[in-house]
C-alpha cells in the first residue's frame, strides 16, 4: 500500500512547476512558506533549486494530503516543517516557527488525489458522498448545506461562487427533491443539476456541473473568506525582497488575488513582479489539462516591516 501511495505522490503534476521554481526559489537560502504543500510537488522543487540552505514550512488542512507530502519530502530531513492547519493561519503558524519566509507560495487548486481517490465527493465522475471537505475532521458537509440552506441561499452560493447562471433554476431543483429525499451522493447532486438545466445550455466542453460542484465546495471550506484574509497575512510574513505567489483556477479566485496584490501595493511596501499573471504554455496543458485555466501571480516585498 504504502508502495502504490508513493507512486501517487510522484505522479501528481504540479502546475506551473517551472514557473513557481524560477521566480520563487530562495536566491540565498531561507524559508518558504506553502501554505497549500498537498502532495509536495511545489515544495520539493523549491527545496531542491533553492540548495542546501532553504528550508519548508508546509501547511494543509487535508491530513491524508499531509501525510503524503511527508513521505515525499522525507529526504529533506530536519529542513522541513509541516503543519497541519489552514493558510489561513499562515501568519501565526509562521511566527510559532520563527519563520520570517524568503518565499510564500499558494497553489488554491484540487490535487489529484482528492479528485480520484479521497473519496469526499470533489468530483462528479465518482459517485461518492457528499462530502467536499479539505478537512474531514471538521466542519459542515456539502450535504449538510444541501439539505439545510434556503433556496435563495443556495442559489447565491451557486451564482457568486460558481457564476453559475442557472444558479436559481438549480437552486429550485435541490430544494424539490430534497422534499422527497435528501441530497446524499454526487449522483443525486448531477441529477438535480442535469435536470434543472436545460440540454440546449450545456456545454461541449465543461460539463454541466462544474460550476456547482466548485461553488459548493468553496462554501463548505469558506474559501472566499479563508484566502481574502489569509493574502495580506502571508504577504506580512516575507522579509525583504521575500515573494507570495498565489495560482488561481478561476476568475473570482484571480480577482482576489488581484484587487489584494494591488491594495498592498499601494500602501508602497510592495510591488507586483509581472504586469500580467503567468499561465501555463500548451505544452503543460496536453500533458495536464487540469492546468488549463491556471494563473500565477506573484508580489515582492521591497521594504522590512
Amino acid at each position: 500500500m504504502c508502495e502504490a501511495a508513493d507512486r501517487d505522490v510522484h505522479a501528481h503534476l504540479p502546475v506551473l512547476i517551472d514557473e513557481v521554481a524560477f521566480l520563487l526559489r530562495p536566491r540565498r537560502g531561507g524559508w518558504v512558506v506553502d501554505g497549500t504543500v498537498g502532495m509536495g510537488g511545489h515544495a520539493e522543487r523549491l527545496l531542491e533549486t533553492g540548495g542546501a540552505d532553504t528550508r519548508l514550512l508546509g501547511i494543509d488542512r487535508d491530513p491524508e494530503a499531509l501525510a503524503r507530502a511527508r513521505r515525499r519530502l522525507a529526504r529533506f530531513g530536519a529542513r522541513v516543517v509541516l503543519e497541519h492547519g489552514s493558510f489561513r493561519d499562515l501568519a501565526t503558524l509562521a511566527a510559532g516557527a520563527g519563520v520570517a519566509a524568503a518565499a510564500v507560495i499558494l497553489d488554491l487548486g484540487l490535487s489529484s488525489y482528492q479528485l480520484e481517490e479521497s473519496g469526499r465527493g470533489f468530483s462528479f465522475q465518482h459517485d461518492e458522498d457528499l462530502d467536499m471537505r479539505f478537512d474531514p475532521t471538521r466542519g459542515v458537509t456539502a450535504a449538510d448545506l444541501l439539505n439545510s440552506l434556503g433556496r435563495e441561499e443556495l442559489g447565491r452560493i451557486l451564482w457568486e461562487y460558481g457564476e453559475e447562471r442557472h444558479a436559481r433554476r438549480i437552486a429550485r431543483r435541490i430544494e424539490e427533491r430534497r422534499r422527497r429525499a435528501p441530497l446524499r451522493r454526487t449522483g443525486d447532486l448531477v441529477a438535480a443539476v442535469k435536470d434543472a438545466v436545460p440540454r440546449a445550455a450545456w456545454s461541449a466542453r465543461l460539463h454541466v456541473a462544474t460550476r456547482t460542484f466548485q461553488a459548493l465546495r468553496m462554501a463548505v471550506n469558506e474559501e472566499v473568506e479563508a484566502l481574502t484574509e489569509a493574502l495580506p497575512r502571508a504577504a506580512s510574513c516575507l522579509e525583504r525582497g521575500g515573494r507570495l505567489g498565489v495560482i488561481s483556477f478561476h476568475s473570482g479566485e484571480d480577482r482576489i488575488v488581484k484587487r489584494s496584490f494591488r491594495s498592498l501595493q499601494d500602501g508602497g511596501a510592495f510591488a507586483g513582479l509581472l504586469p500580467s499573471p503567468v499561465q501555463p504554455d500548451q505544452d503543460e496543458v496536453r500533458e495536464n489539462p487540469r492546468a488549463r485555466s491556471a494563473k500565477l501571480r506573484v508580489l515582492e516585498r521591497l521594504e522590512a516591516a
